[in-house]
């Protein structure tokens, strides 16, 4: 199913391949006029114009290179976009690396620090300089890529796996700062992609990011992997008006029934599903004294 994003505008981040470019295709697709960045200006470029061939008269495409990590160049980037659009309704945080991999003590502590600022720094800072346009026309619409280590320890990519579990705290907690200013704020885990983020784990070797990541990775490669439309199309549902009120919560796109969730709006407000919690022995039908 293709939601409508007829008449509404977006800026997509690390939008030059892989997911980003995928939810690029998906929301020109469903009408939306789009701003998209990356770092690497010749790969935005030949996204910008392969995207622009789906276009229909009038819908722009626009593009600009940003790095997400450095506060003037956001403001910068979003600047633009209200420049361009004449409201801004959506903001696609997809922008995100793996960082270093390998034992924590070993790692290139610089190269950490970087991922940390990318994958969190970045994704703050967009909604930040975001916010008080969406909190101006009392609507808005943000939608967070997460990824495996915000679910899961993942050994030997530390930066990664704590940047993603902070950017889904981040956003369960601005979902209930914004939520007065009908402001929707939502996660998306994707699945298992195989994207440039599988093929540095396959270059890293099993040395690197353990034998038995390894071994997962080598097979999802040959599988294929989740496909890239699934989490696409999840976004084109959370920047549509047919999910107006569902704000707060991290959807998988491939095992969650988001597209029925608008229907129990009422009940997820009043509940932990799809949130980060902690596991305590009830849960797991433990009777600890």
């Amino acid at each position: 199913m293709i939601y409508s994003l007829e008449g509404r505008a977006a800026i997509i981040t690390g939008a030059s391949q892989g997911l980003g470019l995928a939810i690029t295709r998906a929301y020109v697709a469903a009408g939306a006029d789009v701003l998209i960045c990356a770092r690497e200006g010749q790969l935005l470029e030949q996204a910008q114009k392969e995207v622009a061939k789906l276009s229909k008269r009038g819908q722009k495409v626009e593009a600009q290179v940003a790095d997400v990590s450095k506060r003037a160049e956001v403001d910068r980037l979003v600047d633009l976009a209200l420049q361009i659009f004449p409201r801004l309704h959506i903001l696609v945080n997809n922008a995100g690396i793996y960082g270093p991999k390998g034992m924590i003590e070993k790692v290139n502590w610089d190269e950490w620090v970087r991922a940390i600022e990318i994958n969190l720094f970045g994704s703050v800072l967009m909604c930040r300089a975001v916010l008080p346009h969406f909190k101006a026309q009392q609507y808005g619409k943000i939608v967070q890529l997460s990824g495996g280590g915000a679910t899961n320890p993942l050994p030997r990519i530390s930066a990664y796996a704590a940047s993603k579990a902070a950017v889904v705290r981040f956003a369960e907690t601005l979902a209930e700062e914004v939520r007065g200013d009908h402001i929707d704020v939502n996660a998306i885990a994707p699945g298992a992609l195989n994207t440039r983020l599988l093929d540095e784990v396959l270059a890293s070797g099993p040395e690197k990011v353990g034998q038995e990541f390894y071994d997962r990775a080598v097979k999802q490669k040959a599988q294929g992997g989740s496909a890239l439309e699934k989490g696409a199309e999840l976004a084109v549902f959370l920047g549509s008006a047919t999910s107006d009120g569902l704000t707060g919560k991290l959807l998988s796109a491939l095992w969650d029934p988001w597209e029925r969730l608008i229907d129990y709006l009422q009940e997820l407000r009043q509940t932990d599903v799809y949130t980060l919690r902690r596991i305590v022995p009830q849960d797991r039908s433990l009777k600890w004294e």
